[in-house]
């Protein structure tokens, strides 16, 4: 008898434990020049605030063009000894996949050429022509560059690596890979509206995110919201990072890896969905703005598990929205 109760005892408190209600766990901060949001769902009052800073501590002190003494500022800066980290080299063979998927598209050896158009960490904007393009288009190309007994390789010193358009999305990986390090299941983070969600939300369901209009006015509206099925999603636009000269001349973020220039193309916005890690639809977002629209479908058709949410510009100047999904 006693030991009937003491199992009874032992089925009750297990079932309370495991119906112990989760709760909504939310961290914020500022890294890579924007904000942050995570949220998760626990059963208990976990505190990852300092690993997660800690985590985005080791991810600059890796791949940061913005810091000095960062191990890709000592390689840009002519270092050939530095020894690269894991991370380093995830990224950097992530890039070399991806620039080959997308025949140079998704080039990070454009980085001398984000300089010169004033997107750089120095923000210098300098008038540049199309003699000084041919110059800096010589050291462009990632299959320049090589990783060697961990160390980088360089065809010509003057290749400038920028890992910024994959950096952000490799640094929600990052933190994605720690929770669940840590059994979290379900969680959503969010870094400048690039975002990577596993598992479901409070009420049970897949977590609904929204999609910017690309709007030039500098005012935030949505395109549209979707719902995220275990996957990453990562937004492209020049609607924000763009400069106008004096004489009327808009230039974009985005550097065409194919001529070095910084103009638009009919494509206003990539939003790129897969069941994949952030830094890999980071970096196809970015490449499809290069590519322009009617490439970036062409391209679709051979790579069909990635979805994407296209608002392009029509040749009578209205505003279309493609998606193929």
């Amino acid at each position: 008898m006693k030991k009937f109760f003491l199992l009874f005892f032992l089925a009750i408190l297990f079932s309370c434990t495991s119906k112990k209600e989760m709760q909504i766990i939310n961290f914020e901060g500022f890294v890579f020049g924007t904000t942050y949001h995570i949220t998760i769902l626990h059963k208990e009052n976990v505190k990852y605030q300092k690993a997660i800073d800690s985590l985005f501590f080791l991810v600059n002190r890796s791949l940061s063009t913005y810091i000095s003494t960062s191990d890709l500022s000592k390689i840009n800066s002519g270092d050939s000894t530095v020894i690269v980290d894991a991370l380093f080299t995830e990224v950097f063979r992530k890039s070399k996949r991806i620039f080959k998927e997308t025949d140079g598209y998704f080039d990070p050896t454009v980085g001398n050429l984000v300089n010169a158009w004033g997107f750089g960490p120095n923000k210098s904007k300098k008038e540049i022509d199309s003699l000084s393009i041919h110059k800096m288009m010589q050291f462009v190309g990632l299959d320049k560059v090589q990783l060697k007994k961990n160390k980088i390789e360089k065809k010509f010193q003057e290749t400038y690596l920028d890992f910024n358009s994959i950096a952000k999305g490799f640094g929600i990986d990052v933190v994605g890979r720690f929770l669940e390090s840590k059994n979290v299941h379900d969680y959503l983070v969010e870094i400048g509206g690039e975002i990577r969600a596993r598992g479901k939300n409070k009420k049970g369901n897949f977590w609904n995110v929204a999609i910017e209009k690309p709007n030039t006015d500098g005012t935030q509206s949505f395109q549209t919201t979707i719902r995220l099925e275990n996957a990453s999603m990562a937004t492209s636009g020049n609607y924000r990072k763009f400069r106008i000269t004096k004489e009327g001349k808009k230039y974009v973020h985005t550097v065409n890896p194919k001529t070095g220039f910084a103009k638009e193309s009919n494509l206003l916005s990539a939003s790129v969905i897969a069941n994949s890690d952030c830094a890999d639809v980071d970096a196809y977002a970015t490449a499809f703005m290069a590519m322009g629209f009617e490439k970036t479908k062409t391209f679709l058709k051979k790579h069909n598990n990635i979805k994407v949410i296209l608002i392009h510009l029509k040749k009578d100047a209205s505003i279309k929205e493609f998606r193929n999904f």
